[in-house]
Formats: structure tokens, sequence, C-alpha cells
């Protein structure tokens, strides 16, 4: 029998899988490191509560590894032979203790993977990999599954996810409830009912991490009460977070999905994403979970609630992992629009008089969450209006989330929000005036502006921006089908109302503070 060689693991920030096949069984050769390190702290500003909810998370992980017998280095963000970069420490541990082998789980960002290679080729031991075995494709399935096609179309990559893996169906062609998508069922207004139960939420004091981060020295941005963390930062917190999302909000998720309120910060929303996005929980499970909860109170809940929920993370997640490994690295660089303006201040601190911008900043500031909508529509579809550099908005996603890791980040942000890939996520821009934001939310009853006004000094400026995108624009659209509607309302204003439009929205981008 082969004598087993010294093994070093690796375990990143966001592979803090318990059910990792890694872990069922401990062996005397089998060491595992993991690291809070400036390298992974400062490449962008992340929100306080990002920060913590990651020590917490991995500090929590690193105790379940203990108690389970297995070995561990764990380095934390003070301690004195933290040397702060991940490749300086594995090189000194495999030095120093003469590992035999070094082993690590593929990474799900593109510059940490490219780091672990680069570490590797100059490593003189044996080196492995090995699947992080949380996700239901692996890196290449996407653009295998759309080969030779011209448009990479999520509804087809979806449906063929379904039926793989048989999650609502009937039979293996046919889904439950006879549709395969109850988008158009997912846009209703909440208008105070049903009543929104509180949040599956979480008093922990964090005060302690805290003063280890400031004591570091680490910049980042946004609040948190230090005596009262709201976020899961164990595999037991994250269960509890699923079952309390299919007991309390399921039944009511899909009809509000889309909307917006100034005094609910989650509405119907799981707060899943954090826990699936570090990997305490697998999507299988949580669509099990949910599914199965379906099945047993199909006289409660229609599917259109269900199947909205399972289209984000079957279809949507997986679909935008596939994007990233798809299109990177160049995809971090692409600017089809060429847009260049700054991100306006008061994505800093919500100093702004316009309502729905407001609240969807404070939120985020405040909870390093908004839900996508907020996401999409509101502060991503301003941001493209003011022709802001998609690199800018990139930094402020990716650091002010809880959930951001740059594959799901850099996907929905320069994909589906700014256009900068030209197409490749979403067939059109996703813009809109200020009439949407007033038909999904309560944000304009109350603001200082008004929803139905263009160019007026009172108007929305939503609406003067919408126009000019297009203007701006013109000849990048004009050959896409989907955009042929709004095109043409663009070409029969008359040049005096354009000349007004353009000057007004020339206003609020030169000028965004004033708003």
């Amino acid at each position: 029998m082969a004598k087993e060689l010294k093994t070093l693991r690796l375990i990143l920030g966001d592979q803090l899988n318990h059910q990792h096949s890694w872990f069922n069984s401990e062996t005397d050769s089998t060491v595992y490191v993991m690291m809070e390190i400036r390298q992974e702290t400062d490449y962008v500003v992340h929100h306080i509560q990002k920060v913590l909810g990651f020590f917490s998370s991995m500090r929590n992980f690193a105790e379940f590894l203990k108690e389970r017998g297995h070995e561990l280095i764990y380095f934390k963000i003070n301690d004195k032979d933290n040397e702060q970069d991940l490749e300086k420490i594995l090189k000194r541990l495999i030095s120093e203790r003469k590992f035999e082998k070094f082993e690590y789980q593929f990474p799900d960002e593109y510059r940490l993977d490219k780091q672990l290679k680069k570490i590797c080729k100059e490593l003189t031991i044996e080196t492995e990999t090995f699947d992080t075995e949380h996700f239901f494709t692996e890196r290449g399935d996407l653009e295998k599954f759309f080969k030779g096609k011209k448009q990479l179309t999520m509804e087809y990559f979806y449906r063929d996810m379904r039926k793989k893996h048989n999650i609502l169906m009937v039979d293996s062609n046919n889904p439950e409830g006879g549709k395969w998508n109850f988008d158009k069922s997912n846009r209703k207004k909440w208008k105070g009912e049903p009543e929104i139960p509180h949040e599956r939420g979480f008093r922990k004091d964090v005060s302690a991490i805290l003063k280890e981060i400031n004591k570091a020295g680490i910049k980042t941005l946004g609040g948190v009460n230090e005596k009262s963390f709201n976020w899961p930062t164990s595999r037991e917190d994250a269960l509890s977070v699923l079952n309390y999302f299919c007991k309390n909000l399921l039944v009511h998720f899909g009809d509000f999905q889309d909307a917006m309120h100034t005094n609910e910060a989650y509405l119907f929303h799981s707060r899943l994403s954090f826990s699936l996005n570090t990997k305490m929980l697998n999507p299988r499970e949580v669509i099990d979970s949910v599914v199965d909860y379906y099945y047993e109170h199909k006289d409660e809940i229609d599917i259109s609630q269900v199947e909205g929920f399972v289209r984000q993370i079957l279809g949507w997640r997986e679909y935008m992992r596939g994007i990233y490994w798809k299109e990177m690295p160049g995809y971090r660089r692409s600017n089809k629009l060429r847009n260049q303006n700054d991100l306006p201040p008061f994505y800093w601190d919500a100093k702004t008089k316009m309502n729905c911008l407001h609240h969807s900043i404070k939120n985020s500031l405040e909870n390093a969450y908004a839900h996508h909508i907020q996401r999409l529509m509101v502060t991503g579809n301003y941001a493209l209006l003011t022709q802001t550099h998609p690199d800018e908005v990139d930094k402020w996603y990716l650091g002010i989330y809880i959930d951001a890791i740059e594959w799901v980040e850099i996907t929905n942000t320069r994909g589906m929000s700014q256009f900068a890939d030209g197409g490749i996520v979403a067939t059109k821009p996703y813009v809109s005036s200020g009439s949407y934001i007033n038909k999904m939310s309560n944000y304009c009853k109350d603001c200082h502006y008004n929803v139905h006004k263009k160019i007026e000094e009172d108007a929305c400026p939503f609406n003067s921006l919408y126009w000019n995108f297009l203007d701006s624009n013109r000849e990048k659209f004009s050959k896409n089908q989907r955009m042929n509607m709004m095109m043409s309302l663009l070409d029969k204003k008359d040049s005096e109302e354009m000349k007004s439009i353009r000057k007004r929205a020339a206003s609020i981008i030169e000028h965004p503070s004033d708003f």
C-alpha cells in the first residue's frame, strides 16, 4: 500500500462547503489552511458587513473542521506570522512543514484561479485540483450548450436544466403548471397587503471581530450594528433562514419579487444569497427544500411563487457563472457603449433628492443588501443612463453587497445592468424612465421630483436621462429589434423637445450632487 503524502489543502473564504467529500474522513497526513488576508480585503473597498460576514463564517467553518478532528492552520487578520498574501503564506508553509503535496478546490474568481495556477507551476511538489461540489454545472457546460448558436438565451438553458435535473417537471418533457416560466405573474406592486413577516434575522455580537478589522486598518464602507449583526454565518444559521423562507415568505415570493417599498428592506425575499455564495448552503438542497415544501402545500402556494425562485437559482445563477467562465478575462474590460463618467457621489452616502435612489442606496449602505430590481432598475439603471464607466459600477457593486463575488457580480453588473458586453447577457439595455419605478414601488409618491414631467425643474431625472440615453446611442440601437418601439417613439419627438431633454440630461450628468 502506497504511503500517503503529507498534504496541504487550501480552503478559500467562499468555499465553506460542509458537505464536501474532502471532509468525509480525517487523516494524519492532511492539513487544511484558511486565511484572512489583506489581499482579499483590499482588492476593492468592501462593505463592513461583508468583511464581518466572511470572517465570522470562516471562523465558524474552522471550528466545524476542528470539531471533526481535522488539523487546521488558520491565519487571523492580525496574526504576526500572517504575511497577508496567498502565495507567500502557501510557499512558506510548504517549506517549513515539508508538505509533499498541495491541493485546492477550483476558485470561482478568475484572478484567484490564475494566481493558484501560477503558484502550482512554481512549486516543486505534487499538486492536484478538485471541484467545489457546489454548482449544478461545470465551468464549461454553458459554452458547450450554446456552441454554434448566435444568441445565448437563458430561457433555453433554464429549460434544459429543469429537464436534466427533473425539477418542477410532470414528466420528462412537461413542466409543472403547464408553463416553463411564470415571470409575468411576478411583477406585482406591494401596497401594504399582504403583511410581510419580519425576516429571519440574527442579533450576533460581532464587536470583537470588528475591533480586529479596525486594528488591521482595513478600509470599508457602510455601517453595522456591532451588537446585532443580522446575517447567517454558520450552516445552522443558513438552514434556519431557508426553513423560515419556505414557511413564511415563499407563499408570496413570486408575486412581489420585483416590488419595492420605502418601509421594507427585504419584502418576501429569502436572504439566502450570502449563504449560497459562500457555499454554506448547496443550491440543490435549497431548491429541493423549496420544491418539497411547495408539493406539501400545493393548496396554499401557487406554482408561480416557486418557479420564480427556482429560475433565479437553477437558471440565472448557473447561467451567469457559465457566462463568466466563457467570457473572462476580457469580460472585465468590456465597455461597448464607451461610457466614461464617474459614479455620482451620492452612491456612497445616499444624499440625493431622488427618493428611489435614496432608499435603494440607504438600504445598501445599512444592510449590505438590495434585491435584484433595486440593483437593476434603480441604481444600475441610473448609472447606465448617466453613462457611468462600467469599471466604476463594478467596484461599487462588488464592494457594497454581502453576496457579491466577482463571478456573479460582474456578469449581472457589466452584462445585465450596464449592457457593457454589447448584448451577450441581455438582448437589450435594461433602462427605463421613472414610469417603471413608479409602477413597481411607492418611491415616487413622496419624491421631490414629479415622475410625470420630463424637462421641468422638478421633473424626474430618470425621464430626460432615458430619452437622452436612447438619443446618444441611436446608431448602436438602430438594428436592435427589441428597441424598435422605443426608437420609433424617439424619432417622433420634435427637435425642440429633444433639445430641452438633452439640456436637462446634461445638467444632471454634469452636476449629480445637485439632484
